[in-house]
């Protein structure tokens, strides 16, 4: 019987002999003869060998750029990896909110789609020269080789490589730290490290749980949301962008910014905060627009102040005849002024939302802000461009206890039913009852917080009575000025009806007593004539 050890030397004794007869063959046979062996000796082993390997490679271009592909991969098998393999590496990857574990050098894992078995190999290759690159530089380049039975060849270069880099995709977004951006002046937009938006982390902790407002509505909003990011699909079967707009309105410190940062927390979006004063054109606006990511919320608060969008369409040009100013400094600062105004027309605002190059990237929210919704041209936002529109109104008794769960950890109390009934008859925003719950000292605790609340909604009670007394009053006057205006001007209108009916009276007298004359006259003349006839 052979021994192993027996084996093992026959077996580097053959190994030894096929690297010697190799040798030779190179040495004195020509080249050309040596590529033939080499060709049909790979065409065998691939007979020989049931296996089928793909290599992603680290960089490419010449190590300009790193794969997005093999960013995938390390990050799907991240996972796996943590299941089967024995070594890892650990690494911060950039903008990631946690440390991601990674298989080491040569490490092997195996993984499953749909029963078939593959296996991933990281591993790497010693440059003989360095070639220049943005990355620093090594004397390394790393790869992932996949290897799977060629009998499921179509199965796993189709679809189980898309589902890998799918996955991996998916769990870059899940772990980078997501940014809240804002526009830069495009004087800034050029030269070196610039850039059109500037950004900081956005950890606004603000979600759906914590939002002061009526539970249902917010369920309704979280449907929406949750409907819009699983409707890729759909979206491209009805012919649409996949985008969606949201109008939020409602007065001042009703939380219309909470509830953008609670959308961005709930979908796991990035914001970009775009301040359309510092856009000059619609150039540079679809500029902007183009350099935004998916998955995000681009946000434009406050429209109504942003522009003037409201009368564009009623506009009309300065005539050249109007009067020039006199003072040639007063002129040239104000040609100055004007040329600084954006020119951000309502046309290439509705273009930016909902014309062709709203099309330029995927799963998109637009919000608009406003506290008057009915100063905005209802071009703006009809339905295909602020598809749902959400009311932001004054705090209700549901919201109330919401912000008495965040701000005092209560769920209920006895001066709960005094709160309820002053709620439905005073007006106080959500921003004005946290106010009043939030404790202001150590010595503060949940009943002087509640009292608190219950005599601010007192005074704003009586300062709406006021008001309203004020405004009754004030249209009363109005209302008596207006009469007696109407009794002035009537007494105005029958006295030069008077006037004029005297006038013509007058007239016509006159036009009677010059017509006696006349006929007077006429007949003096025909008697003076017979009687010079008779003599």
């Amino acid at each position: 019987m052979v021994t192993t050890g027996e084996l093992l030397a026959t077996l580097g004794s053959v190994m030894a002999s096929v690297m010697f007869v190799s040798a030779i063959f190179k040495q004195y046979f020509p080249y050309q003869l040596w590529g033939y062996v080499e060709k049909y000796s790979q065409k065998l082993f691939r007979i020989l060998y049931p296996y089928i390997e793909i290599t992603f490679h680290e960089f490419s271009g010449d190590r300009l750029k790193r794969s997005e592909a093999f960013s995938a991969i390390q990050n799907y098998l991240s996972t796996t990896a943590s299941l089967h393999a024995t070594r890892f590496k650990a690494d911060v990857v950039k903008d990631s909110q946690s440390i991601v574990l990674s298989m080491d050098d040569r490490q092997e894992v195996t993984d499953e789609f749909k029963g078939i078995k593959v296996w991933w190999v990281l591993g790497k290759n010693i440059l003989k020269t360095q070639s220049f690159s943005f990355y620093p530089a090594t004397d390394e380049k790393r790869y992932y080789r996949l290897t799977f039975h060629k009998s499921h060849r179509e199965l796993i270069t189709g679809p189980y490589v898309n589902h890998v880099l799918a996955g991996g995709k998916a769990i870059t977004v899940k772990n980078r730290q997501r940014k809240l951006y804002s526009n830069n002046p495009s004087k800034n937009w050029y030269g070196w490290r610039s850039t059109k938006w500037s950004h900081v982390f956005f950890e606004h902790p603000a979600t759906f749980d914590t939002l002061a407002m009526e539970t249902k509505k917010k369920e309704e909003i979280k449907k929406d949301l949750k409907k819009f990011s699983e409707g890729k699909e759909y979206y491209e079967k009805i012919g649409k962008a996949w985008k969606r707009g949201y109008l939020l309105y409602g007065p001042p410190g009703t939380g219309k910014s909470t509830m953008i940062a609670a959308m961005a927390n709930y979908m796991n979006y990035d914001v970009y905060d775009l301040e359309l004063t510092t856009v000059k054109d619609n150039t540079e606006l679809r500029s902007l627009l183009i350099d935004t990511s998916s998955k995000s919320i681009l946000v434009i608060e406050d429209i109504d102040c942003s522009l003037d969008l409201t009368g564009q369409r009623e506009k009309k040009k300065e005539k050249d005849g109007d009067e020039e100013e006199k003072n040639p400094i007063e002129k040239k600062e104000k040609e100055d002024g004007e040329s600084k105004k954006s020119k951000v027309t309502l046309s290439g605002l509705l273009n930016f939302i909902d014309g062709l190059w709203s099309a330029c990237g995927g799963e998109r929210i637009i919000v608009f802000t406003t506290n008057y919704v009915d100063k905005l041209d209802p071009a703006l936002i009809r339905r295909g461009r602020m598809d749902k529109h959400i009311e932001m109104s004054y705090c209700c008794f549901e919201a109330f206890k919401m912000l008495a769960k965040n701000y005092l950890d209560i769920d209920s109390h006895e001066l709960y039913a005094e709160i309820e009934i002053m709620l439905a008859e005073t007006n106080m925003t959500p921003a004005d009852v946290a106010e009043n719950l939030m404790p202001k000292c150590d010595e503060d605790d949940t009943e002087t917080c509640l009292k608190n609340l219950i005599e601010a909604l007192k005074a704003a009670k009586e300062e709406a009575i006021k008001k309203a007394e004020e405004e009754a009053r004030l249209k009363a006057e109005e209302g008596t000025k207006k009469a007696e205006e109407e009794v002035r001007s009537k007494a105005k209108k029958e006295e030069k009806e008077k006037h004029a009916k005297e006038n013509e009276t007058s007239s016509s007298s006159a036009k009677e007593n010059e017509t006696s004359s006349s006929s007077a006259k006429e007949n003096g003349s025909i008697a003076n004539g017979n009687e010079n006839t008779s003599n």
